[in-house]
């Protein structure tokens, strides 16, 4: 393998880790990042024939001085300073590889590529990035170390070197040469990220986020999903094929196996106000009352009898917290905080709704715990706020309003009449996600008497203006109906197409708000597919981006203290299955006792380990080969070396800075009586030391014979003019 080549690949991967690790933060805008990837495609596609020339050296003066100052501009014209940096940094890479010349410009790709990796670390650690760290690992040994030999080689060049044969560096040679570097080279390079790898996660654990980080950024509008603010059937569209996750639960008290979905209804925001066509809300935010710090009583204190929901919230705009049904408190895991920046808040909004907030917008980690269907949670209605939820447009078209009374007025009881619209709504009309009452003026009614087909959005609000028709007091529920099980991660994913809408009715016998869903069976289902290859692939990603976001991006000391109790818990029931608990053995393997052996096996290993290098000798091992191939060399060196004494005697010394073939064809091409016998001689010499020839007995003896003769010749007489010069005063 060639030196100068697999020096170049290393130095490349590098760059293009480190930038990677940079636009999977999504730090950068999308266009921004088609940019950066482009140009760093076509930075690598640059040959390097290509960079030492002139128009390339100007190129990569003036090019950075040129992003420098079209980055400020951007800052002064109100860009993001994060953004700004972010997009510098990577376009800097970019113009660094594509305009390299030298050991000095990929030392520079190398820092860059780490600081990228730095920048990464902070704005966004997200499975791809520890792809990315992972090879930057593997691939950062041989980088350096190929990096420091080209450095020395090309400033031996400059510093008028010579090799072994008294010419000087021949740089080019070296980096075509596949002697350097092997393949026992690169695997015990990349063999170098095993320790590293080991060291560093074992300060990752040791030592957890804890307190306040003055390195957490404010991302407020990256990479987050949506959930709307607002439900206009004029405008809504497809909202039901998504992919991307919105929230990851897990359920106590689940069958083994569990099921392959499970349909919870995680509720969000509801809206009290229709304007003909929109839901709205009609009141303001209030603080919500806090107890026990991150522990919240929504209803009432929780119970052993509970069902808990643990519940991994994605980053969310507008940032709602979603609740199954039922919820009668919740813990909330504070995520990190910045030292400068809004603290984290949760606000309770009208209509029930429970929003957070603060600086950090990478979701939210949380259990819910809900009562079981038998205990009624008591909501008293006022009559001032019951007005609300009755409220009509003024506009309301008079059929629909006789289409509620037909459907209910039979009733006895607020509760049959809500249910009989219900049924009404999902048996007779057709769930359709095309929305062919969109647009119209009057939505309800197209969707009621024309296309009877819609999405959920159409059957709740028909559903919620109907109930009010008949005096029931009703509001419109925005959320999330998941979800379906990951295998890989053992958790139920609910993605963003599956939001969902539904109704809350007041229903007066049970005092509370009571949940309704109007909507056909075939739209009120996670709509994701179960099985294939596709399935299969993606819940194994999403459950590894589950596992690095919770225990690497989430890692605090609550996750340590977890981790540790988890260990120590399998310990003990380990312990307990082989009967290890018991009387002496019981004594001997408490954990606390094992780590106190472990720790002092140790640093009894450690010591001995350092004794023994202290009093080991230091011996040059050298091979049986090796010390033939020496004594091989000296010899041909000692040959050399009485050709020289001759040489010095006939007074054709050989220079040190010259090479000693460059001196026989000197001596030869002066015509000097010993020329052809020199020039000769060292070329024999060469093959000997240079070009693999064996020095057999034959061939010494021969040498020292020539050079014998040599010896004996006499200097030749001086010319005549030459004694005639030398007499001359």
């Amino acid at each position: 393998m060639r030196f100068g080549l697999v020096h170049r690949i290393m130095t490349d991967a590098l760059a293009a880790l480190g930038v990677l690790a940079i636009v999977s933060t999504q730090a950068m805008s999308p266009w921004a990042n088609v940019v950066v990837l482009v140009g760093l495609g076509l930075a690598l596609a640059v040959p390097e024939s290509f960079q030492p020339k002139n128009a390339m050296r100007q190129f990569a003066t003036f090019a950075p001085m040129l992003l420098f100052v079209v980055q400020v501009s951007r800052l002064i014209l109100g860009r993001s300073v994060l953004d700004v940096v972010v997009e510098f940094a990577a376009l800097l890479q970019v113009l660094r590889v594509s305009t390299r010349r030298g050991a000095q410009h990929d030392q520079q790709i190398i820092v860059l590529a780490l600081l990228h990796f730095v920048a990464g670390t902070v704005l966004g650690g997200g499975i791809t990035y520890g792809v990315c760290f992972l090879g930057f690992l593997i691939v950062a040994p041989g980088a350096l170390v190929l990096s420091h030999l080209r450095r020395e080689v090309e400033g031996n060049y400059r510093q008028g070197a010579r090799d072994r044969t008294g010419l000087p560096v021949d740089v080019p040679r070296i980096l075509r040469s596949r002697r350097v570097v092997g393949r026992g080279f690169l695997a015990a390079t990349c063999l170098m990220a095993l320790p590293i790898f080991v060291f560093t996660a074992a300060l990752f654990l040791m030592f957890p986020r804890v307190g306040l980080s003055l390195l957490l950024i404010d991302r407020r509008g990256g990479d987050k999903i949506g959930f709307s603010e607002q439900i206009d059937l004029n405008d809504v569209g497809v909202m039901r094929s998504n992919p991307d996750i919105a929230l990851r639960f897990d359920v106590s008290n689940l069958p083994d196996p569990p099921p392959a979905r499970l349909i919870v209804r995680f509720r969000g925001t509801a809206r009290d106000t229709y304007g003909g066509h929109m839901w709205s809300r009609s009141a303001s935010d209030r603080k919500l009352d806090r107890i026990g710090g991150d522990y919240l009583a929504l209803s009432r204190m929780n119970r052993p009898t509970d069902r808990k929901f643990t519940i991994d919230l994605e980053p969310i705009d507008p940032q709602v917290i979603f609740l199954p049904p039922k919820t009668v408190s919740m813990w909330v895991r504070k995520p990190p905080q910045a030292a400068l920046g809004d603290p984290f808040s949760i606000v309770r909004a009208p209509e029930g709704e429970l929003r957070y907030g603060g600086n950090d917008v990478r979701g939210l980690h949380y259990e819910a715990f809900v009562t079981t269907d038998a205990e009624p949670i008591i909501e008293d209605l006022p009559a001032p706020e019951r007005a609300r939820y009755l409220q009509l447009p003024a506009d309301f078209p008079g059929r629909v309003g006789q289409l509620a009374h037909q459907w209910a007025d039979d009733q006895p009881t607020d509760q049959l009449k809500a249910k009989a619209i219900e049924e009404h709504l999902k048996k007779e009309f057709r769930y359709d996600l095309s929305r062919p009452s969109g647009g119209k003026s009057e939505p309800i009614d197209d969707f009621l008497f024309n296309s009877r087909a819609g999405h959920c959005e159409f059957f709740s609000t028909a559903m919620a203006l109907m109930l009010r028709e008949v005096g029931i007091p009703s509001r419109n529920v925005m959320g999330f109906l998941g979800g379906t099980y990951n295998h890989f991660g053992r958790y139920y994913a609910v993605r963003q197409g599956d939001a969902h809408s539904w109704v809350e009715a007041y229903i007066e016998g049970s005092r509370g708000w009571v949940t309704f869903d109007p909507t056909p069976t075939a739209g009120a289902q996670p709509r994701e597919e179960r099985a294939g290859t596709y399935v299969y692939v993606r819940d194994f990603i999403e459950a590894l981006s589950q596992r690095w976001n919770r225990y690497v991006v989430g890692y605090d000391l609550s996750t340590q203290h977890n981790m540790l109790q988890g260990a120590r818990d399998s310990y003990n029931a380990f312990r307990h299955r082989t009967q290890l608990d018991r009387g002496v053995a019981g004594a001997v393997t408490k954990p606390s006792i094992i780590g106190v052996l472990i720790a002092l096996f140790s640093i009894g290993a450690y010591a001995l380990w350092t004794r023994r290098k202290k009093k080991k000798p230091v011996l040059v091992d050298r091979t049986e080969k090796e010390e033939r191939e020496a004594q091989r060399q000296e010899a041909v060196a000692s040959l050399y070396r009485s050709l020289e004494l001759v040489m010095a005697a006939h007074g054709i010394s050989r220079p040190a800075s010259l090479p000693p073939l460059r001196h026989a064809e000197q001596v030869e091409s002066s015509e000097h009586p010993l020329g052809k016998d020199v020039f000769e001689l060292t070329n024999e010499y060469i093959e000997l030391r240079f070009g693999g020839r064996t020095l057999t007995d034959t061939a010494r003896k021969e040498f020292e014979r020539r050079v014998k003769e040599l010896r004996g010749r006499k200097p030749p007489e001086p010319r005549p003019a030459e004694s005639a010069a030398a007499a001359a005063p």
